[in-house]
């Protein structure tokens, strides 16, 4: 197995965080993991994406011009990123903020209004985790408990209180994910 996934979206939505997230995870499922962020000078408010690979193999290169699954979280993401996907991969993007859906026939393709939801119940930091617990749902290539022992290495003692929040937040991605195009 081998997962070759891009993530994208404007600083401070937790990009890289997820993908940092995956990366620990899959290292404590004992799986080869490549993590490769990109940001613009910006940060907050500027595009970054983030290049994950997860595999049971020997990773040969973490620079990647397609990709299995493509998350995407704003409209110059989907631009850049939307032909990027693999014929028969997977996309999963939030609809808030994006104005040209896509329209690809050839892969699937999921919506998560994680947004409105980390909205509607105050838990508005936790939207990434939402994001990624929609594509867990589709792609399980993490257990569970690995999950938790990569949030456990991802995120500072200090926040530790908050694991429980984030497991609760990848419980909601699951129900909340909605297909949009499925082959």
């Amino acid at each position: 197995m081998t997962e070759e996934i891009i993530i994208a979206g404007f600083g401070g939505q937790g990009v890289l965080s997820m993908g940092k997230i995956l990366a620990y995870s899959g290292v404590m499922q004992n799986k080869e993991v490549s993590w490769m962020p990109s940001y613009g000078p910006e940060m907050r408010g500027g595009t970054s994406n983030v290049t994950v690979i997860i595999s049971d193999d020997r990773i040969s290169s973490p620079s990647l011009n397609q990709f299995d699954t493509a998350i995407i979280l704003n409209q110059q993401s989907m631009d850049k990123f939307l032909n990027c996907v693999k014929p028969g991969g997977l996309l999963i993007y939030d609809p808030n903020g994006i104005t040209v859906h896509p329209d690809r026939k050839d892969i699937n393709i999921y919506q998560i209004e994680a947004t409105d939801k980390a909205a509607e119940i105050g838990i508005a930091k936790l939207f990434n985790m939402i994001v990624l617990g929609g594509f867990l749902k589709i792609k399980p290539i993490i257990n569970p408990e690995y999950l938790r022992k990569g949030l456990e290495k991802s995120l500072p003692a200090r926040h530790h209180n908050l694991i429980p929040d984030n497991e609760k937040a990848v419980e909601i991605g699951k129900e909340i994910l909605k297909p949009y195009h499925i082959l």
